[in-house]
């Protein structure tokens, strides 16, 4: 038995094994930071939860056996010095598995079965399977024989502590195959769709149509266009529970939600090729709007917090992405975004503005998305210059979708309430050389070495140019060979994992990088560009990195990361083309 390349090869201890519209994938990272010796089916309904674990048997001994893990997208295999073992997605609830020489324990991971808590196991004589019920997801693993046999199963309608699972084995034709399918209550006996082979090529094209539509400008000089693509793709879930719509999680790791800034990043970088589903991704958030017209910090499966918010980039991402999408917004989309962006930037200017302030403030540097960063460190309840300038980019897209509109009332309001914005922003936080941050009960204004007091570079073109040409300046002292370190190198609080407190992380590279870009700083812009672009295709697509190694920190598949390389590869290859 021999198996196809399906795409790029990667590391399933980096990047989860998984396809588009799955809540589950197969991955020995089954929590935050937590690796386990084998391969599980790590499911993401009602939270993280690895389900069933992987084990390749030696059928000989029926001993785990010795092998290597190999992954590309659409086929991951166990590869013995006996035989291997292989895994496909059929569809996105059914992972096809088929062996020669190697069997395959199917087992479930949670050893104690409590009456709120566990795996019960048992034989289901309607579909003539085997069935693994699941508290933590609330859902239903069928395993079923498509040839091979049974060698063991173990636990059958057992209570309590013990193992649960079975052990598949050849049968006299020397190989075997299942299928393990994930599903709420009931479902007719399975059936195949076609053979493994088959699988594996549906799974082939799926990706190659994905990444053809994705990255079509992808050269040598791109070199991990398609390891970005597969990250998102494999990432992506299909509308469940609170997740109304097609959804790119932030991973498949732990990082298992939508967070509401993140997703701008995704819809970007799917808008050329994919435009729905960028605008699903625009969208998902402001689905889960409050009457205040605030976001939610987060929405997964089954859990939307609203405890915190995140910055308002939206008007920064919607301008973008209106001209990334091969086809303009027609004039329903274009209304329901303006209403959708009035009802956020009105909370903006109602509940986070102190009485006759002009400037709004964040509660905690978790609303930032720069959750630690050294400008929260003498207080939290701060007015701050990234917070301002993105509001101001906001507003002139107001204006510009009230225009698109025939709004011309509320073109002038926008425009006006935009400029009266930046004005106090350069008035109140700006010394002639940086921006400060002030306290929002005391009036009280601090400088720090976090580049998140560098941020208003965002407002580009409308920035004054010596405004502009200070920041470029300041920004350059954050360069490390890897990209932006989000605290100054040399500061005495950068630490080199911590977080918001020197690692590079995309979104800031992102927002610099076009910020520089639009106020004629494009030598620096290249720069930045150029080096994130290269820590990606070294380093992988982390959450974040180490500033002065390069090294993947944290969750080590993140869309948003995948995805900004994806802008910034996109992007150069354009420019280089002309």
């Amino acid at each position: 038995m021999t198996a196809a390349r399906t795409g790029p090869a990667f590391s399933v201890h980096d990047i989860p094994f998984s396809t588009y519209g799955s809540w589950f994938d197969i991955s020995p990272v089954v929590a935050e930071k937590t690796y386990a010796e084998d391969l599980h089916l790590v499911s993401h309904q009602n939270g993280m939860h690895g389900v069933l674990r992987l084990v390749p048997v030696d059928p000989a001994t029926g001993d785990r056996a010795a092998t290597r893990v190999e992954a590309a997208p659409g086929l991951l295999g166990w590869v013995g010095e006996s035989g291997r073992v292989d895994l496909a997605y059929e569809s996105p609830d059914t992972v096809r598995l088929r062996g020669s020489g190697l069997g395959i324990g199917v087992l479930a991971a949670a050893h104690a079965l409590t009456p709120f808590s566990g795996t019960y196991f048992f034989h289901d004589p309607a579909a003539d399977a085997h069935v693994f019920t699941s508290y933590e997801t609330g859902r239903r693993y069928r395993v079923t024989m498509v040839s091979g046999s049974i060698a063991d199963a173990a636990g059958a309608q057992a209570l309590g502590g013990g193992d649960r699972g079975l052990t598949v084995v050849a049968g006299t034709d020397g190989g075997w195959e299942i299928a393990i399918e994930e599903f709420d209550t009931a479902r007719p006996p399975y059936g195949p769709s076609g053979t493994f082979d088959d699988i594996v090529e549906s799974a082939r094209r799926a990706f190659a149509d994905f990444v053809d539509a994705v990255a079509p400008w992808r050269s040598s000089a791109t070199p991990a266009a398609e390891l970005a693509a597969y990250v998102v793709w494999s990432a992506t879930v299909r509308p469940a529970g609170l997740v109304g719509r097609p959804g790119v999680l932030m991973s498949k790791h732990w990082m298992d939600k939508v967070w509401s800034w993140d997703h701008c990043f995704n819809a970007l970088a799917l808008a050329p090729g994919f435009p729905e589903l960028a605008l699903d991704q625009f969208h998902l958030p402001f689905d889960h709007q409050d009457d205040t017209g605030a976001l939610p910090d987060s929405v997964t499966h089954s859990e939307v917090l609203y405890n915190f918010v995140k910055p308002p980039i939206h008007g920064w991402a919607f301008g973008h992405l209106r001209r990334l999408l091969p086809t303009p917004p027609d004039q329903a989309e274009l209304a329901r975004v303006y209403t959708r962006l009035e009802r956020w930037t009105d909370f903006w200017l109602t509940a986070r503005r102190a009485p006759n302030a002009q400037l709004p403030y964040y509660q905690h540097g978790n609303d930032s998305g720069w959750d630690n960063a050294t400008t929260f460190d003498p207080e939290r309840v701060v007015v701050t210059a990234d917070l301002a300038a993105f509001l101001v980019l906001q507003l002139h897209e107001l204006a510009h979708l009230a225009e698109k509109l025939g709004r011309p009332e509320e073109v002038r309001r926008w425009t006006a309430t935009a400029e009266e914005t930046q004005t106090a922003l350069l008035d109140q936080l700006w010394t002639g050389d940086r921006f400060l941050a002030r306290s929002a009960a005391t009036g009280d204004t601090w400088g720090s070495s976090s580049l998140l007091d560098l941020m208003p570079v965002v407002l580009g073109e409308h920035l004054p140019a010596d405004v502009a040409g200070a920041l470029a300046d300041h920004i350059k002292a954050h360069l490390t060979p890897y990209g932006l370190a989000t605290e100054l190198t040399t500061s005495s609080h950068y630490l080199a994992d911590g977080y918001w407190r020197g690692p590079i992380w995309a979104p800031a590279t992102v927002l610099v990088e076009d910020g520089l870009r639009r106020a004629g700083h494009h030598r620096l812009a290249d720069d930045i560009s150029a080096r994130f672009r290269a820590l990606c295709e070294t380093h992988g697509f982390a959450e974040n990195f180490d500033a002065l190694t390069g090294t993947g920190l944290r969750d080590r598949a993140y869309t948003w990361t995948a995805s900004s390389y994806l802008l910034l590869a996109e992007a150069h290859a354009h420019r280089d083309s002309h």
